[in-house]
């Protein structure tokens, strides 16, 4: 009789685990707990990277559209480059909110480009209930986009930087890219929904992956309405010409280094990959700050070229960036921060292809030696002789109907 009572205990713990595990998944998955605005500046101000202060004595333009179901998106506009027409759009990794992204805006203000921080649907000052893997953030992308170009114009030149769910987002936007979208910065981005759930659930949590993952896929459609099997950066990426940067920490574990080498092997030339010893998830730039900006700067201007801006653009460049080193750091002014951050040497992980460009490039510590410049050997484009390579490519690009 005992084990009777026993085995119909078992049992009923089995049934009520598989009931709860996939629910707790999904919620996981879908409606984690988001970061405030604070959080992101809190944990910015940790890694010594970006200050609370610098953040608020940006000038910033709140910036609401619509999404193509009907949610509002919220962004903010930062001009430090007045007269550009070069816009990088910032998304966000999940739970977390648009401060996070504004780390990286002063490497790209260096090579013109103002910025857009968004706020992905669900997350921040966005509405939304549930977070898709960019199955649906796509398209806010994209409304982001036409965004750009209604305020900038036709000859808009823009680029995408996403971390983590940012990066998983803009890799699955590829597929639907507008003409203005000149390249892709993709910082610890996952190949394919399917395999990291399967990596979160067996390796990270011990679980088995049957029953489990058919009923986390089951509870998804019915909730989020979307699939595991419809989130696939590396499907999205595998036929397209757009260049891409894949940037991922050597020790990330949460979404494995793997996922950005096998992006990295599928995805056609123009690619470059840069890996960073001893960063986890979503950290590269704060452990290698130097290496990641001069990576990042060389990719830019090796495919968009050096803006070309007039006697007052050029003035009004300068002051810009020196309104930005002027903001207050955490305990050291933003410049001194910067060089105190020079902590790297590069070693061609890939080697070069034949053109020289940089294949892969494999980032290991080094204590506090300068950084080893150039990159690579191959000179920048101008911007008008980047704007002919891409317009020469451009018959290839699949573009979807305007959302916004």
């Amino acid at each position: 009789m005992l084990w009777l009572l026993l085995l119909s205990g078992l049992g009923a713990f089995v049934l009520l685990s598989l009931w709860c595990m996939p629910r707790i998944a999904v919620h996981q998955m879908t409606r984690m707990k988001r970061s405030s605005y604070d959080n992101c500046l809190d944990l910015l101000e940790e890694y010594r990277i970006f200050s609370r202060q610098q953040f608020y004595d940006l000038r910033k333009e709140e910036v609401r559209i619509q999404s193509h179901d009907g949610l509002q998106l919220y962004g903010t506009y930062i001009e430090l480059v007045p007269h550009s027409k070069r816009i990088m759009i910032f998304v966000h990794g999940y739970t977390g909110a648009l401060p996070w992204s504004s780390q990286f805006i002063d490497m790209f203000a260096q090579v013109g480009f103002n910025a857009l921080l968004i706020d992905q649907r669900s997350h921040g000052n966005s509405e939304g209930k549930y977070a898709t893997f960019g199955h649906m953030e796509k398209y806010d992308v994209q409304a982001w986009v036409d965004w750009v170009v209604r305020r900038n114009g036709d000859d808009s030149i823009i680029g995408l930087h996403g971390q983590s769910l940012g990066g998983g987002t803009v890799l699955e936007y590829v597929a639907i890219h507008r003409p203005q979208v000149r390249f892709i910065v993709a910082d610890c981005p996952y190949s394919d929904l399917t395999e990291l759930i399967r990596h979160q659930v067996v390796k990270l949590n011990r679980a088995p992956a049957w029953p489990l993952m058919p009923l986390i896929d089951r509870l998804l459609k019915r909730k989020a309405a979307f699939e595991m099997n419809d989130v696939s950066p590396i499907r999205a990426i595998a036929q397209s010409k757009l260049p891409i940067l894949f940037i991922h920490g050597a020790a990330d574990i949460f979404v494995p280094t793997k996922m950005s080498k096998d992006l990295y092997a599928v995805k056609p030339e123009p690619k470059e990959l840069l890996l960073v010893d001893k960063a986890t998830h979503g950290v590269s730039h704060c452990i290698e700050r130097e290496v990641y900006r001069n990576v990042v700067i060389n990719f830019v201007t090796r495919y968009v070229g050096m803006p070309n801006p007039s006697p007052q653009a050029e003035v009004d460049f300068v002051y810009s960036i020196e309104l930005n080193k002027s903001y207050s750091g955490v305990s050291v002014p933003f410049a001194e921060l910067n060089e105190s951050y020079s902590v790297a040497t590069v070693q061609a992980a890939g080697g070069y292809s034949e053109s020289n460009s940089v294949e892969s490039i494999h980032v290991q510590s080094a204590g506090l030696a300068p950084f080893v410049e150039p990159i690579s050997a191959v000179p920048a484009l101008s911007e008008e002789e980047g704007l002919q390579v891409d317009e020469n490519e451009d018959g290839e690009t699949v573009l979807e109907p305007n959302f916004a």
